[in-house]
């Protein structure tokens, strides 16, 4: 009798275990669902609209990039310390950094894309990301994948490559005089999946060989995004052109402010859902 009922409490114990991570798996979707719609909109209306009366545009994406990043970085820290969790680094160092780097220049070729593509034909390349994914998890990984998988995501990557080269749209982008979709777009967008294939099968290398707490994964990886970046936009000498266009123009203030915090919920709802495949 004893045993029947530690059974059936373990069972219920289980069932509830398992419940709780499918609410956590649905809020996570739902977060990168509605954080990737506001985070779209606004990355392509700092981007592509002009600001003041005479009508300037943002151009410093690493600026971007700096901002989201060391928002995420201080609410990743707070999260930390408010579970009391330890600071300090599980993997080495050196392995935050990859991440990092790889992370900047997937942005950074995403917000420049958005200069010469749309944000919904930038939306509709990332169905391609598939394959360089599949490539990074064979040399990363070591993932063996069937060869029907690499003839879908070869048709995927297809058809999403008539839209992006053939678009039905007249748009003009403000940087360019030819049709919005030219090559140094594309090329943007490609060098966007495929460093966003290697940040996303790289962290699941993180997660999958050590045993690492979330934030301490995403802080460590942010810190060091935010010293490349401000090293980035100090060699380059935007940093201070940069602020003087925020400070001149105070609705890009509030959109740069909004698109951080956007990003800092994209991101942790993005890695939350990835992380929950190797803690479930």
């Amino acid at each position: 009798m004893t045993i029947a009922i530690a059974g059936m409490a373990d069972s219920l114990l289980s069932g509830s275990v398992k419940e709780n991570k499918l609410w956590k798996g649905v809020l996570a979707v739902a977060g990168i669902m509605t954080t990737l719609v506001i985070y779209g909109l606004l990355q392509e209306k700092i981007m592509r609209v002009p600001y003041g009366s005479n009508k300037e545009f943002f151009k410093y994406s690493l600026f971007l990039v700096f901002c989201n990043r060391i928002t995420t970085s201080a609410v990743s820290a707070a999260a930390l310390v408010a579970s009391k969790k330890a600071l300090n680094p599980v993997a080495p160092v050196h392995k935050y950094c990859l991440i990092s780097v790889s992370n900047i220049l997937t942005t950074t070729c995403q917000y420049e894309a958005l200069k010469y593509v749309s944000f919904p034909v930038q939306t509709l390349a990332k169905c391609a990301k598939m394959i360089p994914v599949m490539v990074w998890g064979t040399i990363i990984m070591q993932k063996r994948y069937k060869g029907m998988d690499y003839f879908l995501a070869l048709l995927v990557t297809l058809g999403c490559s008539i839209f992006i080269l053939f678009p039905a749209g007249t748009e003009i982008s403000p940087y360019s005089r030819g049709r919005e979709n030219t090559v140094w777009g594309v090329s943007l967008m490609l060098g966007y999946l495929g460093f966003d294939g290697f940040t996303s099968t790289f962290q699941d290398k993180l997660f999958k060989g050590y045993d690492m707490e979330i934030h301490n994964q995403i802080f460590y990886t942010t810190l060091c995004s935010c010293i490349l970046s401000l090293t980035g936009l100090v060699l380059q000498g935007h940093l201070l052109p940069a602020i003087d266009f925020v400070f001149r123009h105070n609705d890009c203030f509030f959109d740069i402010a909004l698109l951080s915090t956007v990003s800092n919920f994209h991101c942790h709802s993005s890695i939350i859902s990835r992380a929950q495949m190797f803690f479930a």
